[in-house]
């Protein structure tokens, strides 16, 4: 049983956790950026259990031209405006705007969160968590020796499964049984 408190910190993937993920294309603007049910008060509940909370994305729509760098830093800054407002928090974003799947930032590759360890170096990665909808993001957790959990938000599990040290339907319910564990 996961037991954390503020000494732990929590890596998140972006699409497929705190948003609705658009399954084979880009989030290319805010007004495509939609939270998954309970994403906000899930990052509300997090942000009282955990000392840090950060995004690490893969964002290649940057990189193929779909979108820009400032597009991609409009939805941040919103997405984090509208978390802060609710009374949760993201204290960094990571994105990863690489094409090529052997770039060292690119998930599974770990170039974000030594980004993340460089800028805060009381991370922890044996005290940290990677909460994520894809093989590639529980792979990312695993080569840091973080626990894992999996959001079954578009697949129902990992392959192979003991990627993951966990399995729930949303962001949300993780959150509340981590704080019900935590109580």
């Amino acid at each position: 049983m996961l037991l954390v408190d503020k000494r732990w910190s929590l890596f998140l993937d972006r699409d497929g956790v705190i948003n609705k993920e658009k399954v084979g294309g880009y989030i290319l603007s805010w007004r495509e950026f939609v939270f998954e049910e309970g994403g906000v008060e899930a990052l509300r509940i997090l942000a009282g259990l955990f000392g840090r909370i950060i995004i690490v994305t893969n964002q290649r729509g940057v990189g193929k031209g779909y979108m820009s760098q400032e597009d991609l830093e409009e939805i941040h800054r919103r997405m984090k405006a509208m978390i802060e407002q609710a009374g949760g928090r993201i204290d960094a974003i990571y994105a990863c705007t690489e094409v090529s799947e052997e770039s060292p930032c690119r998930k599974p590759q770990i170039g974000m969160a030594l980004w993340a360890k460089r800028d805060f170096p009381e991370i922890d990665f044996r005290r940290s968590v990677m909460v994520g909808n894809s093989e590639r993001d529980m792979l990312f957790g695993r080569a840091l020796g973080m626990h894992t959990v999996w959001i079954a938000s578009t697949a129902p599990s990992p392959t192979p499964i003991d990627l993951s040290d966990e399995i729930f339907p949303s962001l949300w319910q993780w959150a509340l049984s981590l704080r019900q564990r935590n109580a």
